[in-house]
């Protein structure tokens, strides 16, 4: 096994387990049906429990909530139902009192529409303000008809401008109209957003930043026409001149001086994926990267994305999942990159439920747990999402459509129910497709136990998003000491990473290959043990054989996902992981 002779630096927050927490929908304290800051205190225990170290808590700031807090008025205040900032202290102290490190979401690409700054920035083209937020004039037509600046599409809506009758020009959104893109060009900019949404907090003490959109902030601001992809479409897609600006390096340099004054930890949603190692290595490169670590949308967007022509998303498949997991795995073997492990996060639909089936409640244990173990025994910091360690899937297909409550779903539908006038089918089709990619799954409320609302909230308090109609099958409760539910595997098995941690988190990694295309068999080599994963990724038993040199004399079985005999034949869905002494 080729293995590179540089050292590879160990450091806590690369064997960390982070547990990603979405406030609305994880604990209510105070019985309004919307989750807060004093119900993530309340459970701080029951992380500290599974193996957590450290807690990422998504927006919580002051916002109108038209993205749920990604939409952000005020950095330095609590929306009001989460709390206040003396809750927040409290949530900070309590965590690392229990020896945990807690980091939160910077979203910093925009603001909400409300934030005072943006008030400023449109109340007159005199404004001192008025460059921290791009502001162009409209293009007029030979009939004299008013047009946004250029023809690029947002992600929520279309186009990327709105009209402002106050000053007579567009503003830029990315996102939704209500969150306007910062002017990043302007110093005096950057420098406000850096004290109030960076060192305000990392002074009261937080270990660090998941950091929203982190390669949007330089844009081409000559602001030209996207390339047409769609002729019979007003607006284009246009990613290619926001994203990978010519100065995000820059900025994002400005940002590292910051947090390497705290020994913050850094953690980036990188969208557009670069596709190359050299790519990724210039965010992440321990020498010259501005950040830890990046998220990969590459294996997010399995089954997510759409192919050219193709009218619904790709269903998933195993063979690219080991493409790409192998393909990251092996970028992790260069000692100056890092990566990110994870399947599950607040704008992804459910992993059981990424394979287009409708599981049984005992398969849908065997894949959570065959998928813990591939994630355990992967080089990478792992993360977690809530509910994803009991279990939770995507909301039932049966629910109306008004229980979508996010607002990508809600504008994706409306436009379907434009693009398919009086064609059922067609509607049919759209909804089916909402439902595979939308991020309201991962929104339900936490199940907890087997009481009403599943102990999110109190019994005849209406949750502001439904409680899964399964939570009496899947919940804490249920689960905690049940030595045969995803819980108590998730325990295990991450206990055992870190106590194997020379092998599963920082040993090197090979794909074994296999005739079964549905056989995920790797192995992982450390200084003085190696160890081998074999997984069944379908619904029928798999006849499998492992390399001799793991599987012969000195090896054992250090954990199975079923109670089943060993053997060289794998039951549906089951995993194991063998070791060996050097």
């Amino acid at each position: 096994m080729g293995r590179n002779t540089k050292k590879r630096t160990q450091t806590w927050w690369k064997e960390a387990v982070v547990y990603e927490i979405y406030p609305a929908s994880f604990k209510d304290s105070n019985d309004d049906g919307i989750g807060d800051i004093p119900g993530i205190v309340s459970k701080l225990d029951y992380l500290r429990d599974l193996g957590v170290d450290v807690i990422h808590i998504c927006p919580h700031y002051q916002s109108p909530q038209v993205d749920m807090g990604y939409d952000i008025s005020n950095y330095e205040e609590i929306h009001e139902p989460y709390g206040t900032v003396e809750d927040v202290q409290t949530l900070i102290d309590a965590a690392h009192g229990l020896g945990m490190k807690i980091i939160f979401d910077l979203v910093i690409n925009h603001s909400s529409n409300m934030h005072k700054w943006f008030q400023e920035s449109r109340s007159s083209k005199s404004s001192p303000k008025r460059d921290w937020y791009f502001w162009r004039p409209p293009k007029i037509d030979a009939d004299g008809n008013r047009h946004p600046p250029n023809n690029w599409r947002s992600h929520f809506t279309v186009p990327a401008w709105t009209w402002d009758e106050v000053t007579q020009e567009y503003y830029l959104h990315i996102y939704a109209p209500e969150m306007p893109d910062f002017n990043w060009e302007n110093k005096q900019t950057r420098e406000a957003i850096y004290n109030t949404s960076i060192t305000f907090w990392l002074k009261r003490g937080i270990d660090g930043f998941r950091i929203d959109t982190v390669n949007k902030y330089s844009k081409n601001v000559s602001f030209p026409d996207a390339e047409i992809t769609n002729p019979k479409e007003e607006t284009q897609p246009a990613w290619r001149h926001y994203n990978h600006g010519p100065r995000i390096h820059e900025f994002l340099g400005e940002m590292k001086d910051i947090f390497d004054q705290y020994s913050a930890l850094t953690v980036g949603e990188l969208s557009s994926f670069p596709r190359t190692k050299e790519g990724v290595m210039e965010f992440v490169s321990s020498r010259t990267g501005p950040l830890n670590m990046v998220f990969n949308f590459d294996i997010s967007d399995l089954g997510q994305k759409r192919k050219p022509g193709q009218k619904g998303p790709v269903p998933f498949d195993v063979q690219p999942f080991k493409q790409e997991m192998s393909r990251w795995q092996t970028f992790a073997s260069d000692p100056e990159g890092w990566i990110t492990l994870y399947l599950e996060n607040h704008d992804a639909p459910r992993s059981l439920s990424r394979f287009g089936r409708d599981f049984s409640l005992e398969d849908q244990t065997r894949v959570g747990k065959m998928l813990a173990m591939i994630m355990a025994t992967m080089t990478g910091t792992l993360f977690l999402y809530q509910g994803q360690e009991i279990g939770m899937s995507n909301l039932p297909r049966s629910w109306p459509i008004d229980e979508y409550k996010d607002i990508r779903s809600v504008n994706m539908y409306k436009r379907a129910q434009q693009t398919c006038a009086g064609k059922p089918e067609c509607l049919a089709r759209a909804r089916d497709d909402l439902w595979k990619t939308a991020r309201d799954h991962a929104r339900l409320p936490m199940q907890w136990n087997m009481g009403p609302n599943s102990g999110f909230t109190s019994e005849g308090v209406t949750p502001w998003m439904r409680v899964h109609d399964d939570w009496e099958q899947h919940n804490v409760e249920l689960q905690l000491g049940n030595s045969s539910s995803l819980l108590e595997f998730w325990k295990r098995i991450l206990k055992l990473r870190k106590e194997y941690k020379e092998l599963f988190i920082y040993g090197a990694y090979k794909l074994v290959e296999s005739q079964e295309e549905d056989l995920f068999i790797f192995v992982k080599e450390g200084p003085e043990r190696k160890s081998l994963t074999v997984v069944n990724f379908s619904n029928s038993p798999k006849k499998w054989e492992g390399p001799s040199d793991i599987l012969g004399v000195g090896s054992r079985l250090l954990l199975g996902t079923t109670g089943g005999k060993e053997g060289d034949v794998l039951n549906a869905w089951e995993g194991r992981v063998y070791l060996k002494s050097s």
